[in-house]
């Protein structure tokens, strides 16, 4: 019988830190490539309602195309065609088309 000596190996295990670079890196990635453009153009949507005045022409998420005839805090009164007036809240609008 023969017997084998193995040489002991000196491999050391990584350190806790270097271990968790990798997960650091996906999420820097993350952040900067969705979450951050994703919160800037939500700020810019929250000052585009907050912008809405009378005169405005605005596209609601419905799909729905008229000009402002009142702005509340909350809904604004938008005229779509002759004598038919509708209520809708701020947060429905998709955007501002004209802007008074």
């Amino acid at each position: 019988m023969i017997n084998f000596a193995y040489a002991q190996t000196s491999a050391q295990q990584p350190s806790m830190f270097a271990s968790f670079i990798p997960l650091i890196l996906i999420f820097l990635i993350f952040y900067f490539l969705l979450i951050r453009p994703q919160q800037k153009k939500q700020k810019e949507h929250r000052l585009l309602l907050d912008a809405i005045k009378r005169g405005d022409e605005i596209l609601t998420s419905g799909g729905i195309v008229g000009k402002v005839t009142k702005a509340d805090a909350e809904r604004l009164h938008v005229d779509i065609a002759n004598n038919v007036n509708v209520i809708v809240y701020r947060s429905t609008v998709a955007d501002v088309l004209n802007k008074k």
